[in-house]
């Protein structure tokens, strides 16, 4: 196993491929929001302040994600995805994050935002009255402010994960496509320990430098 990239007494994140470091499967619940398999990339675009960006790792299919959640097994997960690439096996319920206000500009060619991501719940849940609504969203400011604060393209917004966090069943967290760090900073903001796994090392930096820095939400 190797050393922690980063580690306090809420907190330890690996740089490296979950299925290779597998620290992060001696957790309780997952949450992650891993390669959806869509092939995303995005070009330059002064006009809103966005660099060109090549894309994400393993986002060419869904290997890296499925390879993941075969390892976890039939714990309880939630795992955000998108409508256009083919879902995990075994979906029991599916949320809807509604994304932030001026989200999903880009693809769009009926008029309509790609604005809304699925988020999928898998394994085994416990049974409980229907408490919350299916649609989560957030009152964190703006994509483009996120994903400039964060230093990731994808960056969910804090709130969003404690929201999600919070209803799952007790214990360690884990997040084997750590990205940035959000669900990290979510669950040690609830105080939940967490485990993370980040194959990109500029952002398992973002991430450690985050948490070293008591990493305040993102709103």
């Amino acid at each position: 196993m190797p050393e922690p990239y980063y580690a306090d007494d809420a907190v330890t994140l690996y740089l490296g491929d979950s299925r290779e470091i597998h620290a992060w499967l001696a957790a309780d619940v997952l949450l992650t929001d891993p390669p959806y398999g869509i092939g995303w990339k995005r070009g330059a675009n002064p006009g809103r302040g966005s660099a060109a960006h090549a894309g994400i790792r393993g986002d060419a299919d869904t290997a890296a994600r499925d390879d993941a959640l075969a390892l976890w097994g039939d714990r309880p997960a939630m795992v955000f995805g998108s409508f256009y690439a083919p879902h995990p096996a075994a979906v029991r319920h599916v949320l809807v994050y509604r994304k932030l206000a001026d989200s999903g500009v880009v693809g769009s060619t009926t008029g309509y935002r790609r604005d809304v991501e699925p988020v999928f719940l898998l394994g085994l849940w416990p049974k409980r009255p229907g408490a919350w609504s299916s649609v989560v969203s957030s009152n964190a400011r703006g994509v483009g402010h996120l994903a400039r604060k964060s230093g990731h393209p994808h960056a969910k917004p804090v709130d969003v994960l404690e929201a999600l966090i919070g209803t799952c069943p007790p214990g360690v967290v884990a997040d084997p496509f750590a990205g940035d760090g959000s669900t990290l900073v979510a669950a040690r903001n609830l105080g939940r320990r967490a485990i993370g796994v980040e194959i990109d090392e500029r952002y398992a930096e973002r991430a450690a430098r985050r948490l070293s820095q008591a990493a305040l939400p993102l709103v």
